[in-house]
């Protein structure tokens, strides 16, 4: 994929202000993108937009292909007459999700109730037609087993055709609720998405590797992935011990069986990332190591360290998706242990890989996330990612040594976070991807996520006066002095 210069912002729609126990899509998404217009901003990324758990993770979902109905614009269903009132709240700054998914289905159920279908609801069913049906009865089946798919009755884990048609009739009402809530998602995605296009700004989507065990893609296509006979995972996912963590990190996703994805041609690895580029002009490749080699631990260890490196589907995948969907628009994530094989299919499949700022000041010159060792433009280049603390957090909890490397490089006694985007700025990266806590220069208060645990999580939300016209002015003069508007 070629990088036109630009500048862009990173901010998931969860993260919008407004009334709402969550952000979601509607006119404050509208107000993002009028945002990024003026402040010459051409791309804004965002994390997995599927469904999630009340954990709030992006990147643990009951489906790579459905969207998340948390999202639905609550003002654009009483625009249609779906409710009879907006409920609002005070603006909270950290989302509850809990609160917000009880809240967001009572409002769904109700549009739901009212709602008639027309020919463009049937149009799109018929569009989805490889996902939707298995999507919408697993998370039927879930909500009445309240248990992973894989404790459920054997005739519907093994999925026997008679007990699935039983399920459908019996539970055809909340079949077509999830078929509604998602064909309300891709409305206002699209609704969204079509503001943005106008304004000149590229939606860049987030695709994970590895999708989670109790998902309607593993029930639904056990048989494209490593399980044992009674469904659970024969391995799992994970990453080695390295410098951060002697036991390496247990993820725990079930692998693939590429063997037999091969022989079927991929296809669903198409589908999903036919899916994705439908709701998306660009995807980061999450993990993109793995698709050269992936860390396999043996189901029921404790910890990543009994794992071992086994051949990933290399360019073969690749090569099918070209086939079938035309160009490769995808940012590869090569962060993290990259040996030189991940490197050689990134530089094959010709994808630009990810420069992150944060790391450059340890280590000395020859620091490869130094923009000075960024050969070429084939870059995108982040002050930090959604996995890292903010900037400010950073530095400030930064050593002696990286401070005092920065004030060198950078020339200046004091660095402030507007220092490292302006270096990302100036840089000879092809895309550069501020998230929006850097630009509003926010603490370790406002940071996304910290990998390795599992509360207080995804649940950073941005204040509704942030988005001032100085703040726009100040974005756009950075991109119009490097040549990025």
């Amino acid at each position: 994929m070629r990088l036109e210069r630009s500048a862009g912002i990173l901010l998931h729609p969860t993260s919008l202000p407004g009334p709402h126990p969550s952000g979601e899509l509607g006119e404050e998404a509208l107000r993002f993108v009028g945002f990024l217009e003026e402040a010459g901003q051409r791309l804004w990324q965002v994390l997995p937009l599927n469904p999630t758990d009340a954990g709030g993770s992006p990147y643990s979902s009951y489906s790579a292909f459905a969207g998340n109905p948390l999202l639905v614009s609550t003002e654009w269903l009483s625009e249609d007459g779906l409710i009879e009132c907006v409920p609002r709240e005070v603006p909270a700054p950290r989302t509850n999700y809990r609160r917000a998914l009880a809240v967001k289905e009572r409002l769904l159920r109700e549009a739901y109730s009212r709602w008639e279908p027309d020919g463009g609801f049937e149009r799109f069913c018929t569009r989805h037609r490889f996902w939707i049906e298995d999507y919408a009865l697993f998370m039927a089946l879930r909500e009445r087993l309240k248990k992973p798919w894989n404790e459920w009755p054997r005739e519907l884990a093994l999925r026997e055709p008679g007990a699935l048609r039983s399920a459908r009739r019996e539970l055809g009402e909340e079949v077509g609720f999830h078929r509604f809530a998602q064909y309300r998602f891709f409305a206002d995605w699209s609704r969204v998405r079509r503001a943005a296009e106008e304004a000149g700004v590229r939606i860049v989507g987030d695709l994970p590797i590895f999708v989670s065990h109790d998902s309607a893609d593993v029930w639904a296509n056990g048989e494209l992935f490593l399980l044992e006979r009674n469904g659970s995972p024969a391995a799992v996912a994970g990453v080695p011990p390295d410098y951060f963590s002697e036991t390496g990190q247990l993820w725990g996703n079930p692998l693939y069986d590429w063997k037999r994805m091969r022989r079927e041609g991929y296809r669903w690895w198409v589908e999903r990332v036919r899916v994705a580029l439908a709701l998306c002009d660009a995807l980061r490749l999450d993990h993109f190591r793995g698709f050269a080699a992936f860390w396999a631990v043996p189901a029921g260890e404790r910890t990543a360290a009994g794992g071992r490196w086994v051949e990933g589907p290399g360019e073969d995948l690749f090569e099918a998706l070209r086939r079938e969907l035309g160009g490769l628009p995808f940012i590869a994530e090569d962060l993290g242990e990259i040996t030189p094989d991940v490197v050689r299919l990134r530089e094959r499949l010709g994808l630009p890989g990810m420069k992150v700022l944060q790391f450059a000041f340890g280590g000395g010159p020859e620091n490869a996330f130094l923009p000075h060792n960024w050969h070429g433009a084939h870059w995108v280049a982040y002050t930090g990612t959604h996995d890292n603390d903010t900037t400010a957090g950073w530095w400030f909890s930064a050593t002696d040594r990286e401070r005092s490397f920065a004030r060198r490089y950078l020339g200046r006694e004091y660095v402030g976070v507007w220092d490292l985007i302006r270096l990302a700025h100036a840089s000879a990266a092809g895309w550069t991807i501020t998230p929006m806590q850097d630009v509003l220069c926010l603490g370790t208060e406002a940071r996304m996520n910290t990998p390795g645990t599992v509360e207080g999580n995804w649940a950073w939300r941005m204040e509704a006066e942030a988005l001032t016209p100085e703040t726009a002015a100040r974005l756009r003069e950075l991109a119009a002095t490097y040549g990025r508007l």
